[in-house]
């Protein structure tokens, strides 16, 4: 599970769902969707430190340009190693100071060419988040 850390910066509700943002770093910020209001969850509260978790199953992998995709949460990272498998293959990613894992198939590894230093970016729908109190 990957798990990174960020303040609350904005909350946006309607009825009992509301979308966070959570800035981890001055390149990453970071949106989540989830069944709680500020009201129903006290955590919620814009300047709160949380935990944002996702699965590495659930990091979709790109290069070049990827602005055309409603996906809103992207993470510019470079490659720092992979393992390679029959079928999947495991990446380690860097962003800044944070380390992101990612599982995709062996065969997209060789179609878009990866390798350790390549620079990708990392995506998880906002639906894939959760989020933690510390």
């Amino acid at each position: 599970m990957n798990r990174l850390q960020g303040d609350i910066v904005q909350i946006e509700t309607n009825g009992h769902l509301s979308i966070v943002s959570v800035l981890v770093s001055e390149a990453v910020l970071l949106k989540a969707i989830v069944v709680e209001t500020p009201t129903t969850a006290p955590y919620l509260k814009e300047g709160n430190t949380i935990a944002v978790l996702f699965k590495e199953t659930e990091v979709i992998v790109g290069i070049g340009p990827v602005d055309g995709m409603s996906l809103q949460n992207k993470i510019p990272c470079i490659i720092s190693q992979i393992e390679k498998g029959a079928l999947l293959s495991k990446l380690a990613l860097k962003t800044g100071q944070a380390a992101i894992t990612a599982i995709i198939s062996s065969k997209a590894v060789t179609q878009l060419n990866l390798t350790a230093n390549s620079k990708v970016s990392a995506m998880i729908k906002l639906n894939e988040m959760m989020l933690a109190e510390l």
